[in-house]
């Protein structure tokens, strides 16, 4: 799985009855829940036990792989996010449907790359600590994620020529936090860009046109 060390590897059924019990979902959630997921299975253990090369970090001890095999493509990310913010472990989510997957990670909030055939997506060990190699496995969902207009938990805009909520040159020198924050604050201001632009299309008045299109240079500027 992800092409990681086959010391990380375990196969251990996560019941969703199991996590019913535990964290008390609403029946709504719980119908909600099982209506997009198979089922779930830990799939690796990442942790000095089974990679000695890698140190614990200071707050990271232990990452978890979780496959989590969906019914549809199609799925509701609120359930994924539900799951994230339930289990308190750092934990990399492999959403599977058929042939392909995507990863998933709740971090202040749900990120998901995009589909890819399962066969070539793998994920990088970088750091010496497990501190450090969690930040970067992150930084790496994060990314793909803040860039993907398509992911409906980081975007609701129409695309257009600012399709990149926050490309190296603005992340360059940022934390984690700092990135995703700058990557919001740029999506709000695409996301007025989208509704002027729209305005100044459907206005008739080259009044009116002239001000929406002096606005939006002004945003666009920003971004």
């Amino acid at each position: 799985m992800l092409n990681l060390p086959q010391p990380t590897e375990v196969k251990r059924s996560l019941p969703k009855a199991q996590l019913y019990r535990q964290f008390d979902w609403k029946p709504s959630q719980r119908e909600s829940f099982d209506g997009d997921v198979s089922h779930l299975d830990f799939v690796n253990w990442i942790s000095p036990k089974t990679l000695p090369g890698i140190a614990a970090g200071n707050e990271v001890k232990e990452i978890y792989i979780v496959e989590v095999t969906l019914k549809t493509r199609d799925f509701d990310s609120k359930n994924i996010a539900l799951l994230g913010k339930s289990i308190p472990q750092r934990i990399v989510y492999v959403l599977r449907y058929g042939d392909e997957v995507m990863l998933a990670v709740y971090y202040t909030r749900l990120f998901m790359t995009t589909w890819q055939p399962a066969e070539d997506v793998s994920l990088q060990l970088n750091g010496l600590n497990l501190d450090s190699v969690w930040e970067n496995i992150v930084r790496s969902i994060v990314g793909t994620s803040l860039s993907d207009v398509s992911n409906p938990e980081t975007q609701d805009y129409e695309p257009n020529n600012y399709q990149n909520t926050l490309d190296s040159k603005h992340a360059e020198g940022m934390s984690l936090q700092e990135q995703i924050i700058a990557a919001d604050e740029r999506a709000k201001i695409v996301r007025q860009i989208a509704a002027l632009e729209r305005q100044m299309f459907a206005t008739k008045q080259p009044r009116r046109k002239r001000e929406l299109f002096e606005q939006i240079q002004k945003l666009k500027q920003k971004t």
